[in-house]
């Protein structure tokens, strides 16, 4: 095993040389340690002289040695649902009642899917979104289990291809939002519900293209306020370092928003935007760039009444990180402020996971939990952080 590993070792070395030697456009550039399986948890000291947040903010390592946790989501009685995508699980963090601002436990709710990534909770139902499905079980969250058999409602989601992840969530109008990320890096897609965001009814009838065009909307959410749809939205690859940025956008029923005939604020793409001028006109541009490459996922809106004032409303999101990039960037999470001109403002909120192109973690996924922390999961270093304030309960007693 030893061996092994110095060969795997020895031989990313080599290829991080030799992909060093690209054209800016094709650069490789990934974290050499997710080769290896991942970073494992930083040391308390690298922790703590790295990893910053807003003054008045703390963080802390809640639970670790979950390699490849992806989505939050909190049950009502505080147990944090965590999906394991690589394992097929989906596990459950037991809350913090002896308040050392750690998870009491840990146990598998689900196992053997195929890729579970989303999740969400309604009317006493778990939905988990797998790469090809949606399936759900009743839960019990007071005795901690899943009751009865998990069965799929929705049982043809196209999969395969690069982008296999699937997130899920119920809209305040009820039905439920699966995200389809796209096959490819650029392509013309066969089928229609890739590159969008479709919706069902509870029971997985009644499909819908609810909206278009979007190359992998990981993370979606409702501002709680004026109760409109923001998706954020990867950009392509090989157009090099600086383009085109991902995107946030304003979701709307019907609307189109470019890929892959444009980019960003609808520049035509350069392999497909040829003859198309009039599909990109009629395209939705984002209403927030973010940097090239810096691969958005998980997005949350803030909703608790005890958070500081500057961040009521604002909406969290996690950067995974660029790899097709020459020097890396993104690598962590930030919030969103709207402006009175509807203009966004765009902050630093975790950071610390690069340093000078060494990366000892990559965001993934943000919930908000009941006692008003803000949870961050961590597939690279199979981490789940809890950032805190002067709001937060130590406990989900005390948020009683």
């Amino acid at each position: 095993m030893r061996i092994f590993a110095l060969a795997l070792t020895i031989g990313v070395a080599v290829l991080a040389v030799c992909v060093a030697c690209l054209p800016e456009r094709y650069a490789v550039n990934i974290p050499l340690r997710s080769l290896l399986g991942g970073a494992g948890a930083p040391p308390e000291r690298e922790f703590r002289s790295r990893i910053g947040v807003p003054e008045g903010f703390e963080i802390d390592i809640f639970a670790a040695e979950i390699a490849g946790a992806r989505g939050l989501r909190f049950t009502e009685f505080g147990e944090l649902l965590v999906s394991v995508p690589s394992r097929g699980e989906i596990l459950r963090l037991d809350r913090d009642d002896d308040g050392d601002g750690r998870s009491d436990g840990r146990d598998v709710l689900l196992a053997d899917l195929d890729k579970p990534y989303g999740m969400d909770l309604r009317d006493g139902w778990l939905y988990v979104a797998e790469t090809g499905a949606v399936g759900r079980v009743q839960l019990d969250p007071r005795q901690r289990v899943a009751v009865g058999d998990y069965a799929r409602v929705v049982d043809d989601i196209p999969s395969g291809g690069g982008h296999w992840t699937r997130t899920l969530r119920f809209g305040p109008d009820g039905w439920m939002y699966v995200s389809i990320g796209s096959s490819c890096n650029v392509c013309i897609e066969d089928d229609p519900r890739r590159a969008a965001i479709v919706r069902y009814r509870p029971d997985g009838s009644d499909e819908q293209i609810f909206a278009s065009g979007l190359r992998n909307a990981v993370g979606f959410d409702w501002h709680p306020i004026t109760g409109e749809l923001y998706a954020n939205d990867n950009g392509r690859d090989l157009l090099g370092d600086d383009f085109p940025p991902c995107e946030l956008n304003q979701v709307i029923e019907g609307g189109f928003y470019g890929w892959p005939f444009a980019n960003g604020a609808n520049i035509p793409d350069p392999d497909f935007g040829a003859g198309r001028e009039a599909r990109i006109a009629g395209s939705i541009p984002p209403v927030h760039d973010y940097p090239a490459h810096n691969a958005p996922l998980g997005l949350t809106f803030l909703r608790g009444a005890t958070l500081p004032l500057a961040y009521r409303n604002a909406a969290i999101s996690a950067l995974h990180g660029s790899w097709n990039r020459s020097s890396k960037d993104g690598y962590k999470v930030v919030s969103l402020h709207w402006r009175e001109d509807g203009t966004i403002e765009q902050r630093d909120f975790v950071t610390g996971f690069e340093l000078d192109d060494d990366v000892i973690g990559r965001p993934v996924d943000v919930a908000e939990g009941p006692d008003g922390a803000i949870y961050v999961s961590d597939d690279y270093a199979g981490v789940i952080y809890r950032v805190t304030h002067p709001g937060s309960r130590r406990t989900f007693a005390d948020a009683q």
